[in-house]
């Protein structure tokens, strides 16, 4: 079983949202559906970077490093390296 963070980004807000999931697909659903509090306000959300990790616990620690940096040029870096 892996687990990925992932960044999404909404054009409509102009705004990117970091979590992390067991299953990509299945949660992108979850956003674009509105099931999610913080992207309900639009479903055009797409994937712009993701990682994987074997366990739950790296993934969340991933993540949460990501949130602590509270940069949006961070994570605009890290979608460009990624490219």
């Amino acid at each position: 079983m892996s687990y990925t963070v992932y960044i999404i980004y909404s054009p409509l807000l102009d705004k990117y949202y970091t979590g992390h999931t067991e299953d990509i697909k299945k949660r992108m659903n979850e956003h674009n559906s509105g099931m999610s509090t913080f992207t309900s306000k639009t479903n055009d959300w797409v994937v712009k970077y993701f990682e994987s990790f074997p366990t739950r616990e790296a993934a969340m620690k991933r993540e949460k490093e990501i949130k602590n940096k509270k940069s949006r040029k961070y994570i605009e870096w890290l979608i460009n390296i990624a490219e």
